[in-house]
């Protein structure tokens, strides 16, 4: 019997894709989490497990849905293979029944993290040359220094309602009483 499993990495992605591919692919049960890859604690992949009996196959949409490292991958398929339970991969067309199936897991898994290595380098160097060039990141300021300067000199005539000043300045009261704490 062919499995399906389906991960995305949160609620507001859809199955969509994975789903056609799992059931053009065959698979007559398909599990489903909308989890992060980080996370270890799937539940459909758990009830997937449970479900598979020897001689089944898992299949997922793409190597990366089982897990994030090549360790992680490895001792995965090692555990399907245990149990004499095969895996395929639709994206990598990798089917573990034969010895090169099993071969051709490997290779890919290793350059699939590889490239999430690489992802990883690029954004923490991209990350690096933006504060050599003076960029801080994070969030923008909610009120720049001048509004709150004409905003403390309005609450310290104590003339208006700290409502009113942060209507006619247009900031929230929760900014202004933020500001005003951090000064």
């Amino acid at each position: 019997m062919l499995v399906g499993y389906a991960r995305v990495s949160n609620s507001e992605q859809n199955f969509n894709m994975q789903i056609d591919a799992l059931e053009k692919a065959g698979c007559e049960k398909i599990f489903q989490d909308a989890v992060s890859g980080v996370k270890t604690e799937k539940k459909a992949l758990k009830e997937a497990l449970e479900f598979l009996r020897p001689s089944d196959t898992l299949v997922v949409w793409r190597l990366d849905r089982l897990g994030r490292s090549l360790a992680q991958l490895i001792e995965f398929i090692n555990l399907l293979k245990a149990r004499d339970i095969a895996f395929k991969s639709l994206t990598e067309v990798i089917d573990t029944n034969s010895p090169t199936g099993q071969f051709f897991f490997h290779i890919t898994a290793a350059f699939a993290e590889l490239e999430r290595n690489l992802i990883h380098e690029r954004i923490v160097a991209g990350i690096a040359a933006a504060r050599s060039r003076g960029y801080k990141g994070g969030r923008p300021k909610a009120l720049d220094k001048k509004t709150f300067q004409m905003a403390l000199r309005l609450y310290q005539d104590n003339k208006l309602s700290v409502i009113d000043i942060c209507k006619k300045l247009g900031i929230a009261r929760r900014t202004f009483y933020r500001y005003l704490n951090n000064k």
